[in-house]
């Protein structure tokens, strides 16, 4: 399974452990993954996602799950949130 963010795309990143002798050792830095189930206003009905802890604060703060995935980059997100997205605005065509 991918460590990366299914909605901001968010992966893991590269530094240094650095010991009190200023000795140097690469070292990997993990976004704070969770399995979220988020609702969609539009379809009703809920979509379950990998996603990190600042995506989640993110999507909080758009508005939930619709206003985030309409902003949202494609190549940002997953083929999972992509197709959710399209049926999204499929959905609000319609309406």
């Amino acid at each position: 399974m991918a460590r990366r963010c299914e909605l901001t795309g968010k992966g893991p990143m590269t530094g240094n452990n650095v010991s009190h002798a200023k000795n140097r050792t690469r070292r990997r830095f993990l976004p704070n993954l969770n399995d979220v189930s988020l609702q969609s206003e539009t379809l009703g009905r809920a979509f379950k996602f990998r996603i990190s802890a600042a995506a989640l604060r993110s999507v909080d703060h758009r508005g939930g799950l619709d206003a985030f995935l309409a902003k949202a980059k494609d190549t940002e997100l997953s083929d999972s949130a992509l197709k959710v997205k399209k049926d999204i605005a499929k959905a609000q065509a319609a309406a």
